[in-house]
């Protein structure tokens, strides 16, 4: 994530949030920083994997979802109004 992005984030949420907000989100935010743990991800085996896979490229020949370029758009208009904020 860029360092425009960062700030652009960090100024709205500073924008929308109270103190107390911010203050909780902060104690979060270190707590998961300084878990001791050395992959605080799940890994996924191989199955698990190609389960997901299966999932997704079979809602996608239902028709769910939203076209990748669509989904990246709207990102990108979010981390725009959030530059403006």
């Amino acid at each position: 994530m860029s360092k425009e992005t960062l700030i652009g984030l960090r100024d709205y949420l500073y924008s929308t949030l109270s103190p107390a907000n911010m203050l909780w989100l902060g104690t979060q935010l270190t707590e998961y920083a300084n878990q001791d743990e050395e992959f605080p991800l799940k890994c996924y085996t191989k199955e698990e994997i190609n389960a997901m896979l299966d999932k997704s490229e079979a809602e996608i020949a239902a028709g769910k979802g939203i076209p990748d370029e669509e989904a990246w758009d709207e990102l990108e208009a979010e981390l725009e109004i959030a530059k403006a904020v």
